[in-house]
């Protein structure tokens, strides 16, 4: 194997591992920030010595045990300052110096608690509602600080400060390491699914890199969901977003070509869908709805997948429905990209003239000004009504736009036959 292919490697295992070792070493250390940074000390290790040793077979354990050793390092040298820190340190030895419990049992022991526990520290009231995404997307999805700005349509530098901000009010505030009860269950939960949302968002359709999708956040984030729906199993919004989930990744197969290319939803192979998946997530809409609750959010936007999975083909989709559901999703919570989805529903139910008129009012919307996926709709209106000069200008602003490698193959193809699509016009 060659560095290269090792560097690829441990970016891989990293993805995999990252959120389960900060997780299981903040169960360890109690603070989260300290966890984060030994998780990234055990990541600078595997780079440094990988490449020459090997990967090993286990190397999330791998991972931890480095960890582990830094913890130690660290209680030695702050044995004198902290208390507490000292005796933590000194059982930490005891333990690796009797051996310990197996590294494979450390790196897995209670690790749907400690995820859990992980995403209410980070999502606690001591935080902005922003700090609490965003630190959860960095600690349990292992995303950038980049790939975190994107989904919040923010600057790069406004995220990092906001995640350095939040470690630091986590670790003055001594927040505990363990899942609310009560009252404040409640109270924490909104900003709980929001960060599973976007973890999962991230993953469905990865902000950048060369992967139109990244299964492994997907199925950190319906994890999180299950345990949720589990925990809280009287509360309609957890179902929804569970329902949400389970039906949008019932499409990971068919949403990719043979070599990687994105397949989008009106093109793919309906047979390649997961229908285990479909049958769960519409399960869990139905839950959400017998709960006798009003729809939130997540359930509404569950209604809008479910129309699409109960359609044997893209044909049959009811897309008037679809469209009134987005009305209502936008009453709830209004957005520009609420908007933009609705602009792309009415112009399947009433026309791309209905789409277009929609897509027009969003062009000044300042939250929209870098999201490629404006341009890319309002290309496709447009290559709809034969306006094929404009509609290939749209689509090469939004392949401009895109970090996604893939995605911007894509747009480019549709920038390409936008100008075949001129050539064969009626005149």
């Amino acid at each position: 194997m060659t560095a290269t292919d090792t560097h690829r490697t441990i970016d891989a295992v990293w993805r995999i591992e990252s959120a389960r070792l900060i997780a299981g070493l903040t169960r360890i250390v109690r603070d989260v920030g300290l966890a984060e940074e030994l998780a990234q000390d055990a990541l600078v290790a595997a780079l440094e010595q990988w490449p020459t040793s090997g990967v090993p077979n286990n190397p999330g354990a791998w991972l931890m045990a480095t960890a582990k050793h830094r913890a130690i390092d660290h209680f030695r040298r702050r044995a004198r300052l902290e208390r507490k820190h000292a005796e933590l340190g000194r059982e930490l030895e005891v333990q690796q110096d009797s051996g310990g419990p197996d590294l494979d049992a450390a790196i897995d022991e209670d690790i749907g608690d400690d995820l859990l526990r992980l995403v209410f520290i980070a999502c606690h009231p001591v935080l902005t509602t922003d700090a609490r995404v965003a630190l959860t997307l960095r600690l349990l999805g292992g995303l950038t600080t980049d790939e975190i700005a994107r989904a919040f349509l923010a600057s790069e530098p406004t995220i990092a400060q906001r995640i350095v901000r939040a470690k630091r009010t986590l670790a003055d505030a001594h927040v505990p390491f363990e899942v609310p009860r009560g009252p404040e269950l409640a109270e924490r939960l909104s900003s709980v699914l929001e960060v599973i949302y976007l973890v999962f968002n991230e993953g469905y359709s990865a902000t950048a890199g060369d992967d139109w999708l990244r299964p492994a956040l997907c199925d950190d984030a319906l994890r999180l969901g299950r345990i949720l729906a589990e925990l809280v199993p009287n509360e309609s919004e957890v179902h929804g977003l569970v329902a949400l989930m389970e039906i949008q990744a019932s499409r990971t197969r068919a949403r990719t070509g043979p070599s990687g290319e994105p397949i989008l939803l009106l093109d793919q192979d309906r047979g390649r869908w997961d229908h285990v998946l479909v049958r769960r997530g519409l399960a869990a809409l139905e839950r959400a709805e017998n709960l006798g609750e009003a729809l939130g959010p997540y359930t509404l936007q569950a209604a809008i997948a479910a129309c699409h999975a109960r359609a044997r083909t893209a044909a049959e989709t009811d897309w008037a429905r679809i469209a009134r559901l987005y009305a209502s999703l936008a009453q709830l919570t209004p957005s520009p990209v609420v908007e933009l989805n609705r602009a792309v529903a009415l112009s399947m139910a009433f026309g791309p003239a209905a789409g277009l008129e929609l897509v027009d009012t969003l062009t000044s919307e300042p939250s929209l000004k870098d999201y490629h996926l404006l341009p890319a709709v309002r290309g496709d209106l447009l290559r709809k009504l034969g306006r094929f000069d404009e509609a290939r200008a749209e689509f090469h602003r939004a392949a401009t736009l895109t970090r996604n490698s893939r995605e911007r193959t894509l747009l480019l193809e549709r920038a390409k036959e936008s100008t075949s699509a001129q050539v064969r016009w009626p005149r």
